[in-house]
Formats: structure tokens, sequence, C-alpha cells
């Protein structure tokens, strides 16, 4: 039995998720099986390949796409905000999945700061108040969004 987590929200008609990487219980082929299980339509993984392979998971993408669920690799450095993404595309194309009723995963090494700063955005993005959704967040994650940077950029909406 893992004791891997997959924390959701109701979010833009559907279910916005946060989790740890696979692998962080120690069983990456448990933890995959949670993440599976959980039934995303798609996975953004705000990792890099350093720490998927850190933990065992360093074929996660591929093994979502032999499931049959999308995959988006999204590497952010640790405590990290992005640098280079096209946030616009990022969204629409969660924005798509969440407005059909699909589930959304997103997850970084721990499950708090990168994955928490990306779900807050969403969050915001989907017309919540950045206050009253950062507080919703932290109710189903206490650790989500780690630093003041993290913050910054998931307030920009």
């Amino acid at each position: 039995m893992s004791d891997f987590a997959v924390y959701s929200l109701a979010v833009g008609g559907g279910e916005l998720a946060l989790a740890p990487v696979p692998g962080t219980s120690g069983s990456y082929p448990c933890d995959l099986a949670v993440v599976q299980a959980w039934g995303p339509a798609i996975v953004l993984s705000m990792t890099t390949m350093s720490e998927l392979e850190q933990f065992g998971a360093g074929q996660f993408g591929e093994d979502l796409l032999d499931a049959g669920i999308a995959w988006l690799h999204l590497p952010v450095p640790d405590f990290g905000v992005p640098r280079q993404l096209d946030w616009s595309k990022v969204r629409d194309s969660v924005f798509e999945h969440l407005s059909a009723g699909r589930r959304v995963l997103v997850h970084c090494k721990g499950g708090c700061g990168r994955s928490g700063m990306i779900v807050l955005r969403l969050m915001i993005a989907a017309g919540e108040d950045p206050d009253a959704a950062l507080m919703r967040l932290r109710r189903a994650r206490l650790c989500a969004v780690e630093t003041l940077a993290q913050l910054e950029w998931a307030r920009r909406g």
C-alpha cells in the first residue's frame, strides 16, 4: 500500500489536483497506480528530468502516454518559478479539460511549491479571488505555494 496522495479541488467544472512526484513513497509502480486510478486526462510535471529520475520516475511521461493520459513536461527548478512558459497555451489546455468535467493533475517533487503555484494560478484564472483561492488550496494541501516568488507568479492569474 502506497502513502502517495493526490490532493484534489473542484475548479472550472472539473477537478484540479496536486501531488508529489510518483516514487516518493518508495515505490514508483504503486504511486503510478494511484495516479492512474485517480484518472487524470492530463498531467503537468513541474519537475526536472533529474528529479523524476531520482525517484525512479524517469519514464513517467511514457507510462502516462501508454495509459492514454496526456502529459506536459514543464520543468522548473525546485523552489523556482517558470521563466520560459507559454502560460496562455498551458492555461487553455488545462481549461479545455476542466470545462469538459475532466481531471487535471499537477505535480512537483513534494506536491507543494511548484504544483501549488500552478494550481493557484489556474484557480485565479478560473475567476476565484486570489486570497480565497489560496486559503481553499491550503485547506486541501497546507504546504501549497512555498515562496514569495511563487505566490507573486501565481497571482498574475
